[in-house]
């Protein structure tokens, strides 16, 4: 049986770009795309942190140090410019591999450029 788990996550990027006539994806900074190990063309999760809204797209790399986070097409009425987002993708693991697994989590800086990385959230506490 699989398990299917967090693989990465970018932590509270900033919306810099929302394209309604641009061909519908998610453009993200190639270095952020790298750092996270999210592949072009791979389907990712978009939660709006702003407005709450959640949708699913696929990744574009943009350019790299731009900071953009561009949602592209019929996307692009789920964020405005300005918002936080978290983009993340999963994966599917056997029992050996999900024992193992540690996501790849980038934390974002306003600019969205690195504040720092880490493979596992800490504990939530009441």
């Amino acid at each position: 049986m699989l398990s299917r788990l967090l693989k990465c996550k970018i932590h509270r990027a900033v919306v810099t770009h929302a394209e309604l006539h641009y061909e519908g994806s998610c453009a993200i900074d190639g270095v952020l795309m790298d750092l996270a190990g999210i592949r072009e063309y791979e389907e990712i999760h978009v939660w709006n942190v702003t407005n709450g809204k959640r949708f699913t797209t696929y990744a574009i790399r943009g350019e790299d140090d731009s900071g953009i986070i561009s949602v592209n097409g019929g996307a692009a009425h789920q964020a405005d410019v300005g918002d936080l987002v978290i983009i993340a993708t999963f994966g599917d693991f056997n029992e050996v591999e999900a024992n193992l697994h540690k996501p790849r989590l980038v934390y974002a800086n306003p600019d969205n450029t690195v504040n720092h990385t880490a493979n596992c959230i800490p504990v939530q506490v009441a």
